[in-house]
């Protein structure tokens, strides 16, 4: 620590006793940024709550102060090697945790976390960017359905989004074992039911709808019907969606239903049958099987969990360190929670309105006739929320 903690040196001209407690401002915020988590300001404003006013004068300017801070918690270059101190490798129960690392990819994970994955039918994935070092672009993490639980197993460091970067992620997890999952599961931005209702409402926002949906109960189930065809079969749901195009009655709603047309069900063709391709395959979005195999119908238990670990890390682009720490603290958290599970422990339950509504839709799912396909999303309607 002594290589940055700066000392008064000899003068040839009088001394400035007012130089000495910046100094030592200096030095006290450059060493509580080495081991703190803490935000730049926060350590600045610490350090300056007692600093005296007899000195302020000589009080360089606080984005000089900020700066000082910010390049003392620059992380340093470091080869793929050298990025993980031993320590870190390894789980606190004493597993390997470290399956690669490279410049462009790291990724934790244990024997026991692959064993888990590959008894699970039914995987999770997603993606998030603020705790990310920065010299990566983003935490990706795969998930695994344990009976009614989601669990965090696998945890990679990737430094894009391109299909390049996933398809390198997954064939080297793929490559530890003969993986057979039914069904992943990721929003990709666009494509899980909840981010495709989220898609449906700014539209309805960007054209001018919100108030006619607050205030007009017919139209207000129109739109609702539209994301109610996530819970038709696929042979059904372009039927489904001229039923419900036909349901509104004014033309106020020709740019939404253009726009749904257009991204999510496919436009049709100006010769000959069928429909051109949507932004959005309906298979993407559609969770009629889902709903009927008992299973989440999105993703948000993992963005749920995306969202508390960043709160957990406590500040934005972490040094690698610091992750790869916390990382192993949520390891060894979920430990405990998969031997619970193994050993037959109740997992925790949903919110009992939660549970009721699922129990609602599944049960209008079982049930549907495809004579009555304008009742069922009506049914389902009155059941979603944008």
């Amino acid at each position: 620590m002594d290589s940055f903690l700066s000392q008064p040196t000899d003068h040839n001209h009088a001394p400035n006793p007012e130089r000495i407690p910046v100094i030592e401002l200096n030095n006290k915020s450059k060493a509580r940024a080495v081991i703190s988590e803490e935000s730049t300001s926060t350590i600045l404003h610490s350090s300056l709550r007692t600093f005296p006013l007899s000195a302020t004068s000589e009080l360089p300017r606080t984005e000089m102060l900020m700066q000082t801070i910010r390049r003392q918690r620059q992380t340093p270059i470091t080869t793929s090697t050298d990025r993980l101190s031993g320590d870190l490798r390894k789980t606190y129960r004493g597993e390997e945790f470290l399956l690669h690392e490279e410049e462009h990819m790291i990724i934790f994970t244990t024997k026991s976390n692959l064993t888990a994955l590959k008894q699970s039918k039914h995987w999770f994935a997603d993606g998030t960017f603020k705790v990310c070092p920065n010299d990566f672009y983003q935490l990706f993490t795969l998930h695994a359905l344990m009976t009614s639980t989601i669990i965090p197993l696998v945890y990679g460091l990737l430094i894009g989004k391109s299909s390049n970067d996933y398809s390198g992620f997954f064939k080297k997890v793929l490559d530890q074992d003969d993986f057979r999952p039914e069904t992943i599961l990721s929003d990709f931005e666009s494509g899980c039911l909840f981010h495709f209702g989220q898609c449906v409402w700014r539209q309805v926002q960007s054209k001018g709808l919100s108030a006619k949906y607050q205030e007009d109960e017919n139209f207000r189930l129109n739109v609702k019907m539209l994301i109610g065809l996530a819970f038709l079969p696929l042979s059904d749901v372009i039927t489904g969606f001229d039923l419900v195009a036909g349901e509104f009655n004014d033309d106020d709603a020709d740019d939404l239903l253009d726009y749904f047309e257009r991204t999510w069900i496919g436009e049709p063709k100006r010769r000959g049958v069928g429909r051109k391709k949507p932004q959005f395959d309906i298979p993407l979005w559609n969770v009629y099987d889902r709903v009927m195999a008992n299973l989440p119908r999105s993703n948000n238990s993992v963005e749920g969990w995306h969202n508390a670990f960043a709160n957990r890390v406590t500040v934005a682009h972490p040094t690698m360190q610091k992750l790869a720490e916390k990382i192993r603290c949520e390891q060894s958290k979920f430990e405990v929670d998969i031997a619970h599970l193994l050993q037959g422990h109740q997992p925790k339950s949903k919110k009992a309105c939660h549970r009721k509504l699922d129990e609602r839709i599944a049960r209008l799912v079982r049930d549907y006739d495809p004579l009555r396909i304008s009742q069922y999303l009506k049914s389902i309607a009155v059941n979603v929320s944008l």
